[in-house]
Order: structure tokens, then sequence, then C-alpha cells
């Protein structure tokens, strides 16, 4: 069996490469030639395992779900991001990037964020290293993560709101992605999933993997096996799936599930479950599944979770949609919410509403006592409380 990893030229199979208006050619060019030289040396790596260690927390524990697993008649274990420093996944591949950043001589930082928890992250790591950030954020989003956009201003962040489209998070990438066109020499793009134009996608993965990598080693300390039967996680973009999904790529034995966000419904028009409806087409400047009309233009998003409510995958998870290596599956808004207010009934955590997709669907598939699943829980919902609230009198 073909070995799962990124050619030379950004692709997995037919989706990623390039696909950049000349003025970044430099800038990705200079990425592409640098980036794997950077995090593979030898003084770049003690500072990031250093700081990954003491200043965000990790390794992040992984969790026995005693009665998550009783209600399931299965054994679950979280994988505990939400515990990391800013309260999410997003702070590895933050704090990675804004390093290399430094090893490039950049010192102006961009970033586009959804949820928010990127921004955070990308705003905290520019805070620590004296960076100066802008973070561009959907109007709507803005809205409702308004915890988040305070705590990036309070870390020096200037958040400026994309007005465009959906105001959600595409159109927040496509103002991060004209601002680095305009300011290509001193400017480094923190992309905060596994999408872009090579070799994005591919390093906020390498980022990410560290989650994989603790998974198996927390696992064989707790179970005997470095291997579980199946590992869960939600996929806007993707990155936290392909942060836990990285290590388990080529062991043909371990279930990859990754979920979408089916908003209302995936036949209402108000989805973001891009491997059910998506094209192949060419989005953010790499080729992927993309949700589009017949003639290419975008189709907006819905969903719940602004971290989720994309109108693409990244073309990691695109290949491994397309070659059956890993499954597709998707929750709705609601199914999302009554599985966040039951973990937190029954396990005393509360999910970030990304992650409660990912729980959403240990009720639709066929697990045994035998199984092992690990739930990747990408966050937690401090910045969600509003939304839960709201929705509170439907669930308790």
């Amino acid at each position: 069996m073909q070995r799962i990893e990124v050619d030379e030229k950004g692709y997995y199979g037919e989706f990623g490469g390039a696909y950049i208006p000349e003025m970044l050619n430099r800038n990705i060019e200079e990425l592409k030639s640098r980036y794997l030289e950077i995090m593979n040396d030898a003084s770049f790596k003690a500072e990031f395992q250093l700081l990954l260690k003491d200043y965000v927390g990790r390794p992040s524990p992984l969790y026995y779900a005693e009665r998550l697993s009783a209600q399931y008649h299965t054994n679950i274990y979280l994988k505990r991001e939400d515990l990391n420093h800013t309260g999410a996944h997003k702070i590895n591949n933050a704090l990675g990037q804004v390093l290399l950043a430094e090893r490039l001589g950049k010192k102006k930082i961009i970033a586009e964020t959804g949820a928010g928890q990127h921004g955070v992250a990308t705003a905290t790591a520019c805070a620590l290293k004296g960076l100066e950030c802008i973070v561009y954020m959907g109007e709507v989003d803005i809205a409702r993560q308004a915890p988040n956009v305070a705590r990036m201003k309070m870390l020096g962040a200037e958040v400026i709101p994309a007005m465009s489209g959906s105001k959600t998070l595409k159109d927040a990438t496509n103002e991060a992605l004209r601002h680095w066109i305009n300011n290509p020499s001193d400017t480094h793009y923190v992309i905060g999933s596994v999408v872009g134009p090579h070799p994005f996608p591919d390093m906020v993965t390498r980022f990410q993997s560290i989650i994989s990598e603790e998974i198996r080693w927390q696992l064989k300390e707790k179970t005997g096996s470095e291997l579980p039967t199946h590992v869960l996680a939600c996929v806007g973009g993707g990155s936290n799936a392909a942060g836990a999904f990285y290590h388990f790529l080529n062991e043909r034995e371990v279930n990859l599930v990754a979920v979408e966000a089916a908003g209302l419904g995936v036949d209402t028009g108000s989805t973001a479950a891009t491997t059910r409806l998506g094209k192949v087409g060419v989005l953010h400047a790499s080729k992927s599944l993309v949700m589009q009309t017949d003639d290419g233009q975008v189709i907006e998003p819905h969903s719940i979770s602004a971290g989720l409510d994309y109108p693409g995958i990244g073309p990691m998870h695109a290949y491994l949609f397309d070659s059956g290596r890993a499954t597709y599956l998707h929750a709705t808004d609601d199914e999302s919410l009554k599985a966040a207010y039951n973990l937190t009934k029954i396990e005393g955590i509360i999910p970030a509403l990304e992650s409660a997709h990912a729980l959403a669907v240990l009720e639709k598939m066929n697990l045994t006592k035998k199984d092992v699943v690990v739930v990747c829980l990408s966050g937690r919902g401090d910045k969600d409380m509003e939304t839960y609230i709201q929705r509170m009198h439907k669930f308790i």
C-alpha cells in the first residue's frame, strides 16, 4: 500500500498545489525552500519543544471518559487540546509559525480567524515574541465570538473585520491573502488551518502532528497498544483532524473519522458539509473540494460553530476522503449542541462547539466494547457560552 504523504509540489494525489498570484511567488518559494530546513534545525526544535512544554502546557492529557464510555458501551479517550494555553489546538501551529517567521526575518504577522481561537493563539505568540500582529475576522464572527475579540485586542493585536460575502471565515481568509499580496517583503501570513497554497497545508499538519505523536505513547501507557481502533475529530479546514490523524495515516487498522458541520442539514442550503456537496475546485490558492455552483461560484456555508463555517476542506482531507482512507461524517447544529450539553453533564467538560461535532457522531457509529476510540477535543467552550446560553432551554 502506497504511503500517504505530500509530494514535492504540494499535492496529495490530485489535491493541493499553489495557485498563487505572481506577487506572492517570492514568499511561497522562500517558504517552500526553507520550511523543512528550519523545522528540522536543532535550535528551532529545541526552542519549539521547550515552549510547547513550559508555555503551552504540553503534553495535553489523554483522558479516559468513564461515564461517556459507559453511555456508548465502548472505550472513549478524550485528547484534551482544550487544556492548552489559549484553550485550543491552534497554539501548536501559531507558535511554530511565528518562530519560523522570526527565522525568515519577518517583522509583521497577519492571520485569519473564524471562531477566534487561531487569532488568539497568533496574537499570543506575537505578544511573546514582540511582533506586530493583524488579525482578519468576519464581521459576523466578531459579533458571535466577542470574548475572543477582546482577548486579541488585549494581547496587542489589531482586529480588522471582513465585510464581504458571508462575513465569516472564508472572507477573513480572502482579506488576509490580499494583505499579504500587498505586503510581501516584511510580513508572514500565519494560516490557521491545513488550507492555502503549498507549503501551508503540510507545514500546519506537521506543527499539529504533536497531537497524534502524543496520543500514540499516551495510549501505549494506558492500554499497552499505541494504536486505537478509531480517531475522531471535527473538520472545517481540518487542522486538528490533520494533527490527530498524522501519525496514524499509514496504520491501516486505525479508522480515521472526520466530522463536518451539517448546519441545519446537508440538503437545506445552510450547511458546511463539503465532502457531501463539494466539487473539485480551487479555493484560497489550493486545489481541493469546494462547495460551489456549476459556474464555480463559492456557495456560502453555514454552521453554528464559527470554526467550521468554511466552504472547503484542506487538500489532505480531500485526498483522504477521495481515496477512502478516512470516513467523513457530519453533524447538525442541534446534534452538536446536544452532544455538548451531554459531555458537560456527564464528564464536567464544556467543549467548544467545533469539538462537539465530533462527539455528536458517537451515537451514529457501531462501536463495540472492544473498541478504543480517541476523540480530539480541539477546544474549550468558554468562547461559545453566549450560544450555549441562548439554546439552553432546548436541551436542559
